[in-house]
Protein backbone atom coordinates (compact mmCIF):
# COMPACT_ATOMS: atom_id res chain seq x y z
CA UNK A 1 0.00 0.00 0.00
CA UNK A 2 1.78 3.49 -0.95
CA UNK A 3 2.28 6.35 1.53
CA UNK A 4 0.31 8.52 -0.54
CA UNK A 5 -2.77 6.01 -0.80
CA UNK A 6 -2.90 5.68 3.40
CA UNK A 7 -2.72 9.85 3.60
CA UNK A 8 -6.20 10.37 1.21
CA UNK A 9 -7.50 7.47 3.24
CA UNK A 10 -6.46 9.80 6.30
CA UNK A 11 -7.90 12.86 4.72
CA UNK A 12 -10.95 10.61 3.73
CA UNK A 13 -11.65 9.85 7.59
CA UNK A 14 -11.19 13.19 8.36
CA UNK A 15 -13.80 14.73 6.38
CA UNK A 16 -16.10 11.75 6.85
CA UNK A 17 -14.92 10.63 10.79
CA UNK A 18 -18.40 8.43 10.87
CA UNK A 19 -18.07 5.62 8.37
CA UNK A 20 -18.72 2.64 9.48
CA UNK A 21 -16.18 -0.13 9.64
CA UNK A 22 -13.64 2.52 7.60
CA UNK A 23 -10.39 1.14 9.17
CA UNK A 24 -10.05 -1.57 6.26
CA UNK A 25 -9.76 -0.56 2.55
CA UNK A 26 -8.11 -1.61 -0.30
CA UNK A 27 -6.19 0.18 -2.74
CA UNK A 28 -6.15 -0.63 -6.49
CA UNK A 29 -6.79 0.90 -10.19
CA UNK A 30 -8.85 0.37 -13.07
CA UNK A 31 -7.38 -1.94 -16.30
CA UNK A 32 -3.87 -2.87 -16.86
CA UNK A 33 -2.10 0.41 -18.82
CA UNK A 34 -1.79 3.88 -17.34
CA UNK A 35 -3.86 5.35 -19.86
CA UNK A 36 -7.00 2.81 -18.87
CA UNK A 37 -6.49 3.53 -15.00
CA UNK A 38 -6.61 7.17 -15.39
CA UNK A 39 -9.75 7.19 -18.01
CA UNK A 40 -11.73 4.80 -16.07
CA UNK A 41 -10.96 6.64 -12.74
CA UNK A 42 -12.30 9.90 -15.29
CA UNK A 43 -15.33 8.04 -15.31
CA UNK A 44 -15.39 7.85 -11.84
CA UNK A 45 -14.71 11.15 -10.87
CA UNK A 46 -17.53 12.50 -13.93
CA UNK A 47 -20.25 10.32 -12.53
CA UNK A 48 -20.58 8.13 -15.69
CA UNK A 49 -19.21 5.27 -14.04
CA UNK A 50 -20.57 3.58 -10.97
CA UNK A 51 -20.04 -0.55 -12.41
CA UNK A 52 -17.34 -2.10 -13.29
CA UNK A 53 -16.46 -6.19 -13.53
CA UNK A 54 -13.49 -8.50 -12.94
CA UNK A 55 -13.21 -12.35 -13.90
CA UNK A 56 -13.91 -14.08 -10.86
CA UNK A 57 -11.33 -16.30 -11.22
CA UNK A 58 -8.79 -13.91 -10.74
CA UNK A 59 -10.31 -13.13 -7.28
CA UNK A 60 -10.23 -16.67 -6.22
CA UNK A 61 -6.53 -16.66 -6.92
CA UNK A 62 -5.86 -13.53 -4.98
CA UNK A 63 -8.63 -13.41 -2.98
CA UNK A 64 -7.06 -10.04 -0.96
CA UNK A 65 -7.76 -7.97 -3.97
CA UNK A 66 -11.80 -9.48 -4.20
CA UNK A 67 -13.83 -6.57 -4.23
CA UNK A 68 -15.53 -6.89 -0.41
CA UNK A 69 -19.14 -5.61 -0.29
CA UNK A 70 -19.92 -2.38 1.81
CA UNK A 71 -16.00 -2.04 1.31
CA UNK A 72 -13.61 0.63 0.60
CA UNK A 73 -11.53 1.65 -1.98
CA UNK A 74 -8.67 3.80 -2.22
CA UNK A 75 -8.92 4.38 -7.16
CA UNK A 76 -5.24 5.12 -8.07
CA UNK A 77 -3.53 5.67 -11.15
CA UNK A 78 -1.06 2.91 -12.21
CA UNK A 79 1.74 4.71 -10.17
CA UNK A 80 -0.32 4.87 -6.94
CA UNK A 81 -1.26 8.39 -7.28
CA UNK A 82 -4.86 8.61 -5.49
CA UNK A 83 -7.85 9.26 -7.64
CA UNK A 84 -11.09 8.99 -4.97
CA UNK A 85 -12.26 6.49 -2.69
CA UNK A 86 -15.29 4.21 -3.63
CA UNK A 87 -17.43 2.33 -1.55
CA UNK A 88 -18.99 -1.13 -3.32
CA UNK A 89 -22.44 -1.83 -2.71
CA UNK A 90 -23.13 -4.61 -4.55
CA UNK A 91 -21.76 -7.66 -5.81
CA UNK A 92 -22.96 -10.28 -7.97
CA UNK A 93 -21.18 -13.20 -9.80
CA UNK A 94 -22.69 -14.57 -13.06
CA UNK A 95 -21.49 -15.73 -16.42
CA UNK A 96 -20.33 -13.74 -19.13
CA UNK A 97 -22.87 -13.59 -21.58
CA UNK A 98 -25.25 -13.28 -18.74
CA UNK A 99 -24.25 -9.45 -18.00
CA UNK A 100 -26.87 -7.23 -18.59
CA UNK A 101 -27.86 -4.28 -20.45
CA UNK A 102 -27.98 -1.87 -17.51
CA UNK A 103 -24.92 -3.29 -15.75
CA UNK A 104 -23.07 -2.53 -19.25
CA UNK A 105 -23.91 0.94 -19.13
CA UNK A 106 -23.40 1.72 -15.45
CA UNK A 107 -19.59 0.57 -16.44
CA UNK A 108 -19.84 4.16 -18.15
CA UNK A 109 -17.72 3.32 -20.80
CA UNK A 110 -18.03 3.68 -24.99
CA UNK A 111 -21.26 4.24 -26.38
CA UNK A 112 -23.01 2.71 -23.03
CA UNK A 113 -24.54 -0.45 -25.08
CA UNK A 114 -24.28 -3.75 -24.14
CA UNK A 115 -22.50 -4.86 -27.45
CA UNK A 116 -19.78 -2.55 -26.74
CA UNK A 117 -19.43 -3.71 -23.08
CA UNK A 118 -18.78 -7.33 -24.07
CA UNK A 119 -17.00 -6.59 -27.11
CA UNK A 120 -14.25 -4.63 -24.84
CA UNK A 121 -14.76 -7.04 -21.97
CA UNK A 122 -14.31 -10.13 -23.88
CA UNK A 123 -11.22 -8.98 -25.15
CA UNK A 124 -9.53 -8.11 -21.99
CA UNK A 125 -10.88 -11.24 -20.23
CA UNK A 126 -9.58 -13.21 -22.80
CA UNK A 127 -6.02 -11.33 -22.60
CA UNK A 128 -6.32 -11.54 -19.00
CA UNK A 129 -7.30 -15.59 -19.03
CA UNK A 130 -4.17 -16.34 -21.52
CA UNK A 131 -2.25 -14.72 -19.15
CA UNK A 132 -3.39 -17.44 -16.43
CA UNK A 133 -3.47 -20.18 -18.22
CA UNK A 134 -7.03 -20.86 -18.46
CA UNK A 135 -9.65 -20.35 -21.25
CA UNK A 136 -12.54 -17.47 -21.46
CA UNK A 137 -15.95 -17.91 -22.31
CA UNK A 138 -19.03 -16.63 -22.66
CA UNK A 139 -19.57 -18.89 -19.80
CA UNK A 140 -16.39 -17.73 -17.38
CA UNK A 141 -17.97 -16.46 -14.20
CA UNK A 142 -17.59 -12.52 -14.19
CA UNK A 143 -17.50 -10.58 -10.78
CA UNK A 144 -20.07 -7.54 -10.95
CA UNK A 145 -19.76 -4.97 -8.76
CA UNK A 146 -21.80 -1.52 -7.97
CA UNK A 147 -19.79 1.18 -6.12
CA UNK A 148 -20.32 5.38 -5.53
CA UNK A 149 -17.82 8.04 -5.41
CA UNK A 150 -17.28 9.14 -1.69
CA UNK A 151 -14.45 11.36 -2.01
CA UNK A 152 -12.74 12.69 -5.01
CA UNK A 153 -9.62 14.21 -5.06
Amino acid sequence: MSEKAAEFWTRFRGEFPGVEGGERYQVWYFGNTPEMALDLAGLVLSGNKTATASLAIVNEIKPDEAPIENGYSVVTDLHGEPICVIQTTEIRHLPFIEVDATFAFDEGEGDGSLEYWRNVHRTYFEREAAELGIEFTDRSVVCCERFRLLFPR
